[in-house]
């Protein structure tokens, strides 16, 4: 079990922001080998979701309203440290960033920016497909589109 972590940019203390940058450059840019600028900008206006096991962080996503990143709420960076994943707390933290647009933005209509091969994962939440696949990073994506 993960303990979730909700905090905005200016609330995250240094070693949590240390982290989830750590984390996101291991998983984005070493283990997929995608070199892209992980650090764009955006941060400031996302409220983080961190997943904490013995106070390492293992997994995370960032959350943001509708109009600050696409016309709807969305969430992305969505990662679990591969060690970990075979725990599913992929779920665990997509539960949570999915229930934090809900109560902190009051929104629910949610669009992700999926890789492809991750489909099946973001369909068992109710996401659904809203665009043909597109490479991004070199990396097949596709729209997806959560609805209440």
């Amino acid at each position: 079990m993960i303990s979730v972590t909700i905090k905005y940019f200016n609330e995250l203390n240094i070693h949590e922001l240390y982290a989830l940058l750590q984390l996101r450059s291991e998983v984005f840019v070493v283990e997929q080998n995608c070199v892209y600028q992980d650090i764009d900008g955006k941060d400031n206006k996302a409220l983080h979701v961190l997943g904490f096991k013995k106070n390492e962080l293992v997994a995370y996503t960032r959350i943001f309203r509708s109009g600050d990143y696409f016309e709807n709420a969305s969430i992305g960076r969505v990662i679990v440290k591969e060690t970990e994943r075979k725990h599913k707390y992929g779920y665990d933290i997509m539960n949570a960033s999915i229930h934090a647009i809900n109560d902190e933005f009051n929104e629910h209509i949610i669009k992700i920016s999926a890789q492809k091969y991750l489909e099946s994962f973001y369909n068992s939440f109710g996401f659904e497909v809203v665009s043909e696949p597109y490479l991004e990073d070199g990396i097949p994506h596709i729209g997806m589109l959560l609805k209440p």
